[in-house]
């Protein structure tokens, strides 16, 4: 070969190189809804502490992101809003980690119209409240909780014709956010994010006695399989900085 074409084709054999050790490098990671900033900052900090590392997230309700990866969609790594679709995945042989107990959630009731803590779980039955918003209990924990404090209380045959579903619980927030819902039931860690904090209204939270607790697990996927760079962050869920932003968000960590 001519030495003048070997030193020409060296730029595009470094490019080629280079780009399949950034491919190997991508993770592909799904999560619950209501992990969107809090897991965005974590992302945020892991990228800057690996910055060869493409980690992408998308989000959306559990069950669905259950039904994407049981149907052989190729993801990396799976936080639910729950244990228990991590335990059937798991129970269908798809997973390669234990399942990880990351984050236990709350729920609060979140209004602009009224402030829930004058009357509580009761605000619910206000004269002025005509819907109220919650994630789809089918396919979202957090709506299956708010479903389980209502009947806690009593409240659930009263509102149940005032209820509209969100796919997931980031789209029950916007339903409350943009005043197509009067009130609704969403998660701690949503009404603490600054475009919520900006949106001025009033919330409670929920005493945790009347649901199951919102435990939240974490599993890497067959697909990660060989993948390293799914690992970290799969352990990297776990280090003080993570724990502290999960914190922030007003998640419980004492986890198991």
């Amino acid at each position: 070969m001519n030495p003048k074409n070997r030193l020409f084709n060296l730029p595009l054999l470094l490019l080629l190189v280079f780009g399949t050790v950034q491919a190997q490098q991508k993770i592909t990671i799904v999560a619950a809804a209501n992990l969107k900033i809090a897991l965005d900052s974590i992302n945020t900090v892991f990228k800057i502490q690996n910055p060869a590392i493409n980690s992408q997230i998308t989000y959306g309700s559990s069950g669905k992101l259950f039904e994407q990866i049981s149907n052989g969609a190729p993801f990396d790594l799976f936080f639910s809003a729950d244990m228990e679709y991590p335990k059937q995945l798991e129970e269908k042989k798809i997973t390669i980690s234990k399942i990880k107990m990351y984050a236990t959630g709350k729920l609060v009731i979140w209004s602009k119209k009224t402030d829930p803590n004058k009357n509580k779980m009761n605000s619910l039955l206000g004269k002025d409240i005509r819907k109220i918003a919650i994630g789809n209990p089918a396919t979202a924990p957090y709506g299956e909780k708010a479903v389980e404090s209502l009947k806690f209380y009593k409240l659930y045959d009263k509102v149940k014709s005032k209820l509209v579903f969100g796919e997931n619980i980031t789209q029950a927030t916007q339903f409350i956010t943009t005043g197509n819902a009067d009130i609704g039931i969403t998660a701690l860690s949503l009404v603490l994010t600054p475009n919520m904090k900006k949106e001025g209204g009033k919330y409670y939270i929920i005493p945790q006695k009347s649901h199951k607790p919102l435990e939240q697990g974490c599993v890497l996927l067959k697909n990660a399989k060989g993948n390293a760079n799914a690992v970290k962050f799969y352990n990297f869920i776990s280090s003080k900085k993570a724990v502290a932003i999960l914190k922030y968000y007003g998640y419980d960590t004492n986890t198991k």
